[in-house]
């Protein structure tokens, strides 16, 4: 998928990616979006374009199984950060 040049990239998108390339094994979705304040369509726009993964997985933590949405960074993200 095409990268997007750097200038085409806005502060938010920018500080999700930075954020993503941080955290090796990827962020949760929640956490993006409600101690982050990133929007939802922001992030799924980063996925579109190839900038950045998301995949379903699913937890058990001594309660229920919920299901979580991680996302990482990909090397087209890390390369669009790069400029």
């Amino acid at each position: 998928m095409a990268v997007l040049p750097r200038n085409r990239l806005s502060t938010e998108q920018r500080r999700a990616l930075k954020l993503l390339g941080s955290i090796p094994h990827g962020a949760v979705g929640d956490l993006l979006v409600l101690a982050h304040e990133f929007s939802r369509d922001m992030l799924a726009g980063l996925v579109l374009a190839g900038l950045a993964t998301v995949v379903t997985e699913t937890i058990r933590a001594g309660g229920p199984t919920i299901k979580v949405e991680r996302y990482r960074i990909t090397d087209a993200g890390t390369r669009a950060l790069e400029g």
